[in-house]
């Protein structure tokens, strides 16, 4: 018997879609603000995915206006495939509203967009066996039309459907032609720790679906599962006949209320059938792997030194590419950032970066800045979130902003030349929940602390290596229990005024 670790996806990864093709799994998942849009995995187990590109990787495809909010930009896209084609349809929100694009492969090159003419948010598609497109859809509750997914156009008005048991929020909606039956799967009570999922079924579309009498199917609320926030799932059928089902899902730490920093990840859960209805679950960090050939893929690399013609996939940005400010061809093996605006506090600033994927990690870079140009290394959750260390004007400094308040934390004085910059996170000296007291008056144990979910350590490294702390930050105000919004965080690079020119980059577990 094998087991793997929840979850399968880990860091900022929420809303997961999964198809399958023959013994290949591919999955897309949402990517707000960040561009490209949409990351696309790949997988043969299940357990074990790599990221082969994303689906809205071109401005002709996506570009958000600098002034558009954190955590607007591309919402829960659904992932098919028929017809010999892939299909995807999302919704950009503060953009173009929902859209469809198609390929031949999961790894592109995908089409320019067709717009849909549906309401609200979380499209999916579903066909008849007479090739009839459905496109349901939250919009104030879950509707349906059929369209014509070739052109968008919508082939008759929006039906109400099911909404599921009454809770707020009923999203994330997917709808399965399986033996006899149309299942409608959904989530319900938000996207918070009342997260659940609900189905439903009905022998003919639109309906009427009766649900499930044990509905929510899942949830973790009011629970102390260390798994919490779980719903948005999307059913698949592995290559052996076993049902799956792949959900988003966070890990909260700390004192109460709890805080999760990477945001929703993705997490797999094994998929039971009783009297003709999927019941998922259970969903556990350690659970029983599936039944099919492990497939392991290489780890995502470190460490970058900056050598290739194009930034890997892991890398994103802030709403558009700007290939004019971010060049990989100015200074040979290097990645050389101009600056767009003169703080991370605006949306329109230049931030390079990756997703946190581990609890305890180490982000590091040698950054050279000249010429007045500033810039450094950053956690990002939002432009009123995030904490920095950076290099200008012969100093190096530590810089938080949290909400309305920014500050200068500790500056030092450097040499002129390259300077090694370091942030890590770690979660070992945070009290685990069942050992925080709920008495004021008792301390906690030496050496460790209740509160935020982890510390934050921002400094740079000595010639001799040693890492000189500036500041030591709780992590609970970069996280969306403080922030809000819909992501996670996000560790890289930025340039605020001027140019900053990075050697390499490197995100390490600790």
């Amino acid at each position: 018997m094998t087991y793997f670790d929840n979850p399968v996806i880990p860091g900022f990864s929420p809303d997961p879609s999964i198809c399958r093709v023959g013994d290949d799994h591919y999955l897309a998942t949402s990517s707000f603000e960040y561009v490209p849009g949409v990351p696309l995995w790949h997988s043969r187990d299940l357990v074990h995915w790599r990221l082969i590109g994303h689906a809205l990787d071109r401005p002709s495809q996506l570009a958000l206006p600098d002034t558009a909010a954190a955590s607007t930009g591309v919402y829960a896209p659904t992932l098919r495939h028929h017809d010999g084609l892939f299909w995807l349809i999302t919704t950009v929100v503060a953009g173009a509203g929902n859209i469809l694009v198609t390929a031949e492969d999961p790894a592109g090159p995908w089409s320019d967009p067709v717009p849909v003419g549906v309401p609200g948010i979380d499209p999916d598609l579903a066909w008849e066996e007479d090739g009839t497109c459905w496109c349901v859809f939250s919009d104030g509750g879950i509707r349906g039309v059929r369209i014509d997914p070739k052109s968008g156009e919508l082939l008759g008005d929006p039906v109400p459907m099911w909404s599921g048991t009454g809770l707020q929020y009923p999203e994330g909606p997917h709808l399965y032609r399986i033996d006899d039956w149309w299942y409608l799967l959904l989530s319900e009570g938000g996207t918070e720790r009342g997260h659940a999922l609900s189905v439903a079924r009905s022998r003919t579309l639109p309906g009427p679906f009766e649900a499930h009498p044990a509905n929510p199917v899942l949830s973790h609320r009011s629970t102390n599962h260390p798994v919490q926030n779980t719903g948005h799932g999307d059913l698949v059928e592995a290559q052996d006949g076993t049902w799956w089902m792949v959900l988003l899902g966070t890990r909260p730490r700390g004192d109460t209320p709890m805080y999760h920093g990477m945001g929703r990840e993705t997490f797999l859960a094994p998929v039971r059938w009783e009297d003709g209805w999927p019941l998922p679950g259970p969903l556990e960090p350690r659970a029983q792997a599936p039944a099919l050939t492990p497939h392991p893929w290489p780890r995502e690399p470190d460490r970058d030194d900056f050598g290739s013609p194009a930034l890997a996939p892991c890398w994103v940005s802030l709403r558009r590419s700007d290939p004019e400010a971010v060049r990989l061809d100015e200074r040979p093996g290097h990645l050389v950032l101009h600056a767009r605006a003169d703080s991370l506090d605006t949306p329109g600033a230049l931030f390079v970066g990756r997703r946190q994927r581990d609890p305890d990690c180490s982000a590091r870079t040698l950054i050279e800045v000249s010429d007045g140009g500033r810039g450094g290394l950053a956690v990002r959750l939002d432009e009123a979130h995030h904490y920095e260390v950076e290099v200008a004007d012969g100093t190096v400094r530590a810089v938080a902003r949290i909400g309305p308040l920014s500050a200068s934390i500790a500056e030092r004085p450097v040499p002129a030349g390259p300077l090694r910059l370091r942030i890590d996170i770690t979660t070992s000296d945070v009290l685990p929940p069942t050992v925080i007291s709920r008495d004021p008056a008792t301390p906690p144990p030496p050496g460790l602390r209740a509160g935020g979910p982890d510390t934050l350590r921002l400094g740079y490294e000595t010639d001799g290596g040693a890492f000189e702390v500036l500041a030591e930050l709780d992590g609970r105000y970069l996280t969306t229990e403080v922030a809000g919004g819909f992501t996670g965080r996000v560790l890289g690079m930025y340039a605020t005024r001027g140019s900053a020119a990075f050697d390499w980059f490197e995100l390490r577990s600790a």
